[in-house]
Formats: structure tokens, sequence, C-alpha cells
């Protein structure tokens, strides 16, 4: 099977496709283009500060997460690296997304490549390429490294690399700790002391992924007593799919459902998503999340700035934007369209209902550390819990109530275009008993109500899943609508399968 970058890296089945072969050719397409320019490095406009210096083409940072032979992984991309004469700063040990991203930045590299397979299921690992300014590398970069691959299996060009102690000795890989410049850089974007002052009980579930020990670490250093919960090394992620989403959630669930604690926090496998929980067990959707941290940045911090949404967020954010007279951009799913626009405009806010989430002064990627500390600080400054702010926000009329559902169907591989126009060939008048306003073929097909309810079909660009997503203004309507939305989605892929 070709190797192939979607919306977020490569991922791929541990020794079926992810093979030390396949990345060993990989890290040969990294290196060669790396060599040529870096990844990102295209436009200054596209570098973390105009004026910062160039990054050195020939550094790139690695880093990896808690999944099988991830470690391994790394270090063989490292001696490919070093091969081509490239110096490596490597993780010495597993570390969120975000950290590694940030470590771009701080060491001035060219780029950088991380290990993980995200959230996806146990057996699956990956490679998440990174650019300069410290967010995905663009998708032409990504189509570079795989035409490079093509290209070297034709020519028959021989992977160059050097064992990982010699590389050692000679200066190209470097082991370092990617925390402390973070921990600095995070405490420029979050309050720490007014935390410490509420002294909060938070439980933070690591789901055995990358955030382990660094959200408690850092929450403990704020002032808090937090209890981890599946914080230790475990590799098959206890059987478990390392996604925060309410039904992967249960024993931080539990854990809150006890009273012990104001605030739930919960990461995914590399740590650039977030998930939270109420103290009655509660749990918090990004977009609930989203809405909450609009409301923080603007309200309460005074910030302002254009706002950036995928086509699968809530509307909330929209009727924000519009009372407090922000610009607001929705971009197809992926962070990575997030990126592009926090690195062109004055991006405050800018998420994904995977939640995905990044904010203004910060790199432009996912991070669910800083996220949690976020939230952290705003149930501590406001005195209330998350469920409660959410209540009042939705109170107030310029933003009314919404509620938020999805569902996932394994499918066999198919051609989104075909899909996309199946489904646009066999528009609905109606949906769920609510008139069509409009439609929207951006990123799968998305139903536009006329009481601002929405319905949305696409595939996943990371695993064989199809996804259907609705938002209405109550959680009957939800339902009704990811009802009817299945039942488009299979009887136009049924079409297909007929030919």
């Amino acid at each position: 099977m070709p190797i192939h970058f979607g919306t977020d890296g490569w991922r791929a089945v541990i020794s079926e496709d992810f093979t030390f072969a396949n990345v060993r050719k990989v890290a040969q397409a990294i290196a060669d283009k790396a060599g040529d320019r870096g990844l990102g490095i295209g436009s200054p406009t596209r570098l973390p500060n105009p004026q910062s210096p160039i990054p050195n083409p020939q550094s790139l940072v690695i880093g990896f997460d808690t999944r099988f032979l991830s470690d391994r992984y790394a270090q063989t991309v490292a001696e490919v690296l070093a091969g081509n004469g490239i110096h490596v700063w490597l993780a010495q040990g597993d570390a969120p997304t975000p950290m590694i991203s940030y470590a771009i930045v701080d060491k001035q590299a060219a780029g950088g490549v991380m290990i993980t397979a995200s959230h996806n299921p146990p057996r699956y690992n990956g490679i998440k390429l990174k650019a300069a300014y410290g967010g995905s590398a663009s998708p032409a970069d990504s189509q570079e490294i795989e035409r490079r691959i093509e290209q070297n299996d034709a020519d028959g060009e021989p992977i160059r690399t050097l064992p990982f102690s010699d590389a050692v000795a000679a200066g190209l890989i470097t082991r370092f700790d990617p925390l402390p410049a973070y921990r600095s850089h995070l405490h420029k974007l979050v309050d720490f002391d007014a935390i410490r002052r509420a002294g909060l009980s938070v439980a933070v579930d690591a789901m055995y992924g990358a955030g382990r020990v660094y959200l408690r670490e850092l929450l403990e250093e704020a002032g808090c007593r937090v209890t981890e919960l599946r914080g230790d090394l475990n590799p098959g992620f206890g059987g478990v799919h390392p996604e925060p989403i309410a039904r992967h959630l249960q024993p931080l669930i539990s854990e809150m459902s006890t009273g012990r604690h104001q605030l739930g926090l919960a990461t995914d496998g590399d740590a650039d998503r977030i998930g939270a929980v109420d103290p009655d067990g509660r749990f918090i959707d990004p977009h609930a999340i989203l809405a909450l941290l609009l409301e923080h940045l603007v309200h309460d911090r005074g910030l302002r700035g254009s706002v950036v949404k995928t086509v699968s967020t809530t509307q909330m954010l929209n009727r924000l934007a519009d009372h407090y007279g922000l610009t607001i951009h929705e971009t197809p799913v992926g962070f990575n369209h997030i990126s592009d626009l926090m690195l062109s405009d004055n991006v405050l806010l800018g998420g994904e209902e995977s939640g995905g989430i990044s904010i203004q002064g910060h790199i432009p990627e996912g991070d669910g550390v800083l996220m949690g500390l976020l939230l952290a600080e705003i149930v501590a400054k406001r005195g209330k819990s998350l469920s409660q702010l959410l209540h009042e926000l939705m109170e107030q009329p310029h933003i009314g109530h919404f509620f938020y559902g999805r569902d996932d169907q394994t499918v066999t591989p198919f051609k989104k275009s075909t899909l996309v126009a199946g489904l646009m060939a066999r528009l609905p008048e109606s949906l769920a008993g609510v008139p069509l306003h409009h439609s929207s073929d951006r990123d799968g097909v998305k139903y536009i109500l006329e009481d601002n309810s929405w319905l949305l079909i696409r595939p996943s660009g990371t695993e064989p899943v199809l996804r259907v997503y609705a938002e209405a203004h109550n959680r009957e309507q939800v339902q009704a609508l990811l009802a009817e939305g299945g039942l488009l989605a299979k009887g136009v892929l049924a079409g297909m399968a007929r030919g």
C-alpha cells in the first residue's frame, strides 16, 4: 500500500504497513526535502516571527508518544536523518505533540517529526510532519514527501543511515528535555497565580497518552491538588481508543461523580486534544469548551482577534463572534487549515470539534495541555463549574441553547468525491422536520437548516470511518438529525457499492 499523508500525517497499522522499513523510507524523503529548504520554509510569513532568524535547514526535532515501539521508531528516524548529515534534537522521553512543536520554534529548527497516531486505536502508529513555525507541515510539503518516497523507490535510491551511538558521538543526535522551554512559554499564556489562589482540586485523565505527568505537574505547579488517572506507561492504552470523548472517559466520569473535584480534564494519545468533565460527572464537549474559552478571552481578558473554526464546530462561536464584532472563518476539518490562518491573520482562537484548540500568542497547533490550564484558569477566576458557566452563557439571548452529537460508522474505504456528489444529488427538502436553508460541500456535505441547526456527513481523514455530526437546539432534534444523516449516508454508500 502506498504511503499517504492524510489531514494530519501518515497513519497505518503497526507491523502491517507501519514498519521500520517504511519508516526509514519516510525519514529518507524528509531528509531529502529538509536538505533542499526545510519543512515549511518558503515564505517569511510562514515563520513564527518575520524578524526571527531563519531556521537552520540542517536541524530537525523528533518527538514520540507512548504507543508501542514509538521510541524505537523515533530513534530510527533520527538515524536516517543523521545519516544524511542532519542534526537531530531527539526528545529524551515521550512528550505531547504541542511540546515538541514548540521545541521546533525554540530550537529554531527547520521542522520536526512526531511519532504518534494521536487519537487512533492502539494498533495504529504514525508520523506527523511539523514545519518551522511549530504547526503541521503544509499539504504541499506532505505531497512532496509522498512524491520523494515514490521517486526514491523507482530509482532504487539507498537509505542513508548512521548507527545511533555513532550519530550521538558525532554530535548529530542530541537528546533533550522539551519541558523547560515549553513551561516558560505557558507561563506567558496562563494566569498561574489566579489558579493558585483558587486552590482547585482537579482530576486528570491522561488516557495512557503522552500528556501523562506533564499536565499533572503543571497543575500542581499552579497550586492544584491533582488526582491523575491512567497515567502509567501502557502502549496498548488499556485497550481503549485514546480519544477524550464521553464514551472513552468512564474512569474520569466516575472519579468526578465522587464530588471531590472542581474540574476534570482529559487529553488524547498525543495530548493535542482536550476533553473536560464537570463535578457532577457531566462531559463538557469541545464545542462548549471553545465557547467558554472565547467568552473568557474577550470578556474577561479584553483580547481581540478573529475566530477560526472547522465546518464541524458549533454555531455558538458564530453567535459570540457576531456579538463581540469579531471576524469568523470556517475551514475544512483538520488543524492544518486553522494553522494556515493563524500564520496570516490575528487569530484570537482557533479550534475544531475534536478538541484541537490554540490561542493568540501560541504556536499554530492544537494543545490539550494549554487548554487544560486555561480551563482551570476560567474555573478559578469565575468560581463556578464549567456547566454553570455554559448554562449562563447559553441563557444569553445573543447565544441560545445548542446541543451536539456525533455518530461514527466503520466503512470500507471509498472515494470521498463520489460520496459528496451522491449526497449533493439527493438533497432533502427538510431534516428532522425543519426546512433546509442551504448546503455546502466544502468538506463532506453540510446541511444548514432554517432554525440554524445543522447536519454534516464526511469521511474521517485519519481512519476508515464515516462521521455524521449534528447540532440543534434540543437533544431530541440532535438524535433525529443523526438518524436521518445515517440513513442518507447508507443510501449513497449502498448505491456506490452497486456501481
